[in-house]
């Protein structure tokens, strides 16, 4: 082979990690909405906002928060941090708290496509994340439907078809995004008001747990499983319901948050 084909081959090397190494581990945002200007109120979410910050800045985040902001508020602090130099970081983490629906996040007065939360982010329009993992997680209803209780029982490419190739190359503006939600399009998420959210809460004691040694998508698998296995009780004499989370990744290697900071 070739030495521009072994510059290939390794890397689609499995093992790649992210580096982690940069001078900051990254910027966090979290928007938490417990008050709309329709009058529904998010009732519990100050807990999920002050454990994620907490989990956060045991990872070396720069945590910021913005609480009840309305839709130019939210807009322009996402437009300010896609503007931010982040060559001296690791990554970007960004947290909603707050209701949706299909596609949709709400801020404090009006919807939100997701789409404009997250392009500003892309390759093409943040430069100084080009390459570095940039992670978005939604905890809101994407739906009204709720999740029924069931019973259960217990690549790479060939070196045949490699073409030589210079050893700069180039990747497409939306790679290296995660995006984690609560539940999948179309469902309804679960809150408790004394508690929290199932998925939050979880997610922030997978992350207390193992958030500084296990790769960062095998961790949001865990999450689904533990949300999976929680029960919402709808009532007396009713079913309980259940809430089944998801991620996308886009993702180009595997994604560590070790404590070297």
């Amino acid at each position: 082979m070739s030495k521009a084909g072994e510059q290939r081959k390794s890397k689609t090397d499995p093992t790649m990690e992210y580096e982690m190494n940069h001078e900051r581990r990254g910027l966090a945002l979290i928007f938490n909405h417990e008050h709309f200007q329709f009058g529904q109120e998010r009732r519990g979410t100050k807990i999920d906002r002050d454990i994620l910050k907490q989990r956060f800045q045991a990872l070396g985040f720069e945590v910021n928060i913005h609480d009840n902001k309305n839709k130019t508020e939210v807009l322009e602090e996402i437009l300010k941090a896609a503007e931010m130099d982040h060559a001296d970081a690791d990554c970007f983490v960004c947290v909603f708290l707050t209701h949706g629906k299909e596609g949709q996040i709400s801020a404090s007065d009006d919807m939100i496509n997701i789409k404009e939360i997250t392009d500003p982010f892309r390759g093409d329009q943040c430069k100084s994340l080009v390459g570095k993992p940039k992670i978005f997680i939604f905890q809101a209803c994407a739906g009204e439907k709720y999740e029924d209780a069931v019973t259960g029982m217990v690549g790479g490419f060939s070196d045949d078809t490699e073409e030589d190739l210079p050893y700069i190359y180039t990747i497409p503006a939306g790679a290296d995004f995660l995006m984690c939600y609560s539940v999948a399009e179309g469902f309804y998420s679960f809150r408790d008001i004394k508690s929290g959210t199932f998925y939050i809460q979880d997610l922030c004691e997978m992350l207390e747990q193992h958030g500084s040694t296990l790769e960062f998508t095998e961790l949001l698998t865990l999450v689904n499983l533990k949300v999976s296995r929680r029960d919402a009780k709808m009532g007396l004499g009713k079913m309980p319901k259940k809430q089944m989370p998801c991620f996308t990744s886009m993702l180009t290697k595997k994604l560590y948050f070790r404590c070297n900071k």
